[in-house]
């Protein structure tokens, strides 16, 4: 008698993207876990700070992607939905080396940005893009907090790397019907993806006032994503036609 075993859910995921999913649970339960008293001490550890920050570490540059806001969990929610939506078609396309390849290098690619950006202001500021922060303290204290939100602030979360996929699948699945929530109707990758990124963009450029989203860090993911398709060959497989 042959007896029933019903499949798992996560029986259909690829490989690198299962383990993706499960190491960013494992940093989120952890960052909560360690909690002393809402200072939660890995994100200061794990997260990525400016490479002149006395709180930068070099292992940072490959944890942060790991990371998200403890404070806020559609951060994590929205981040693992997108990798398990466009990772899962995008591993299977790829495979699975090149895939973790490609989605380290796209998050390196946006902390790349992002730093590259925070060193335009730092060298804006005070003419260089290494200074001793502790002498604006007294000096100008306007300068002294846009160069704090720089020097300690950290960034953490994997949206670079998934904007890096969202550029692949818009480009290798262009006619691939995407539901939005605030939109009623399907949309195709190779119109709502160009659009998001324009978003951005100018989200980034504007720089509103309590925004904390590092726009630029999207952007880095996206740019890297569309040199690596178009460095590595990659072409549509004629799928969602």
């Amino acid at each position: 008698m042959n007896s029933y075993r019903p499949s798992s859910p996560l029986s259909n995921i690829p490989p690198v993207v299962k383990n993706l999913l499960i190491i960013n649970v494992i940093f989120f339960i952890a960052t909560l876990l360690f909690n002393k008293n809402n200072s939660f001490p890995l994100v200061e550890y794990l997260g990525v700070y400016y490479f002149d920050s006395p709180k930068f570490r070099v292992w940072q540059l490959v944890s942060y992607m790991f990371m998200h806001s403890p404070a806020n969990f559609a951060h994590i929610l929205f981040n693992m939905f997108a990798l398990y939506s466009f990772g899962t078609a995008l591993e299977y396309y790829m495979g699975s080396k090149r895939f973790l390849n490609f989605y380290l290098i796209t998050g390196l690619g946006a902390l790349a940005l992002q730093m590259a950006v925070q060193a335009f202001e730092v060298y804006s500021i005070a003419g260089s893009i290494t200074i001793d922060i502790n002498t604006y303290r007294t000096s100008n204290q306007e300068y002294y907090n846009t160069l704090s939100e720089i020097y300690f602030g950290p960034m953490l979360g994997a949206s670079g790397a998934i904007f890096g996929l969202l550029i692949a699948f818009g480009m290798l699945f262009p006619n691939a019907e995407l539901f939005l929530i605030f939109i009623p109707v399907p949309i195709k990758a190779k119109y709502i993806i160009p659009i998001y990124v324009i978003l951005e963009l100018v989200l980034g450029v504007a720089q509103f006032a309590g925004d904390s989203v590092a726009h630029f860090a999207h952007l880095g993911g996206a740019l890297f994503g569309f040199i690596l398709v178009k460095l590595w060959g990659m072409r549509s497989p004629g799928r969602f036609l």
